[in-house]
């Protein structure tokens, strides 16, 4: 028990000194009040809460934008084909362009996440670590969130001016609990001596009585040896928290994927495995969703696969959504068992990005029953994706 409040103890700590760096700030509000969503959205999806943050203060001008203030759209996420909620119109890259409405903020922060995880055109940013920020800001760019030239260094630098880092290390639990330290702290504090950062509306950034670009009421030189280690012993407890909690959800997922934030990556069968599922062990196998998948390679059919792993023919097509043998091109997956009903914790839908999709692709592509599909969405067997539609994957459709 006492090694617990210890630990709690020293995170308090050093969010108690972001807390002194935030001061009272429209910015420092913002982040004191917003920091615990983004740290559940960064456990929920994979998007760093340094990101998360950033992104809220630049494009709702720290929550005060109209867009934020009369619709609850902190991340200015315009409406696309599959937006079917409320809407408001403004002025961006073009006249009265249309944005999200948002019944609240907590909407907003999850629809960001969201729009970011189940988008083909963002998916090689779960590929970069959570603690990378910078390849985070920078992918964002390449990846046409917003047009500005600029974007990945203002968001860096607001990461890096209010120490926004030290939310991607921190434990969903401990983010939580210690928000009210950083309240209590603030509550405190001297009146305000940070001025709002660079943004898009154009405000000057936040100036040091030296001169500097923002105040740190943290004077380095003056943190002692017993302190830093403190620190130390803190963001090493928080980072076993979060590895912790990470393991606790591939456990209630009933499967350990390669990694958390791909979409599509597969995993390579354990050898160990493969007595269970009958496997040649002359042949590389994979899994997706957990269900077992090879390859096909030049020369092969549906029949000469089934041969080989000892199926029927039938069988092996009815794991693969067919109905009748089809072409066989090399590098497509085919399963070996039958798909899942529902896709692996996480992905709980996809959106289309490609007309050319059909619902079947999608399907193989995430390892789950194209009839399970069909039930979860209301859909016919013969129904066609278009661009923007939200395809359902785990649980059920809203109304």
């Amino acid at each position: 028990m006492k090694k617990i409040l210890s630990t709690v103890a020293l995170l308090a700590t050093i969010m108690i000194f972001a807390a002194a760096d935030h001061g009272l700030s429209p910015i420092g509000k913002y982040i004191t009040q917003w920091a615990p969503t983004a740290v559940r959205e960064m456990y929920r999806s994979g998007v760093p809460a340094s990101i998360t943050l950033a992104q809220g203060i630049l494009e709702s001008r720290y929550g005060l934008s109209p867009l934020a203030a009369e619709g609850n759209n902190h991340f200015g996420i315009k409406c696309h084909k599959d937006w079917t909620g409320k809407k408001q119109y403004h002025d961006d890259n073009e006249k009265g362009e249309c944005f999200r409405v948002y019944d609240n903020a907590d909407e907003s922060f999850r629809d960001h996440s969201d729009f970011l995880r189940y988008r083909d055109r963002y998916k090689f940013l779960f590929e970069f670590e959570t603690t990378d920020y910078k390849a985070w800001a920078n992918g964002l760019k390449k990846a046409g969130y917003a047009t500005d030239p600029n974007y990945p260094s203002k968001l860096i630098k607001y990461i890096e001016d209010y120490k926004l880092y030290e939310y991607d290390k921190m434990s969903l639990a401990d983010a939580e609990r210690l928000m009210g330290e950083q309240d209590v702290h603030a509550a405190a504090s001297q009146p305000d001596r940070v001025s709002p950062s660079v943004s898009e509306t154009g405000e000057k950034p936040a100036i040091s009585d030296k001169g500097g670009e923002s105040v740190n009421t943290e004077n380095p030189a003056k943190v002692s040896k017993a302190e830093k280690k403190a620190r130390k012993k803190a963001e090493k407890a928080a980072r076993k928290a979060r590895k912790k909690a990470a393991e606790e959800d591939e456990e209630l997922s009933g499967h350990i994927p390669e990694s958390p934030l791909s979409i599509e990556e597969p995993k390579r069968i354990d050898k160990n495995q493969l007595e269970e599922f009958k496997f040649s062990l002359s042949r590389e196998a994979y899994s997706k969703n957990g269900v077992p998948f090879v390859s096909s390679v030049e020369g092969e059919t549906y029949s000469s696969i089934a041969a080989r792993y000892g199926l029927f023919p039938k069988e092996l097509l009815k794991f693969n959504d067919l109905t009748v043998e089809q072409e066989l091109l090399p590098g497509t997956v085919v399963y070996l068992q039958a798909k899942k009903n529902q896709s692996q914790k996480g992905l709980d839908k996809f959106i289309v990005d490609d007309d050319s999709q059909t619902l079947r692709d999608i399907c193989q592509r995430f390892g789950v029953k194209m009839s399970s599909v069909c039930k979860m969405n209301g859909f016919d067997a013969d129904y066609q994706p278009r661009e923007g539609d939200t395809i359902i994957l785990r649980g059920k459709k809203k109304k």
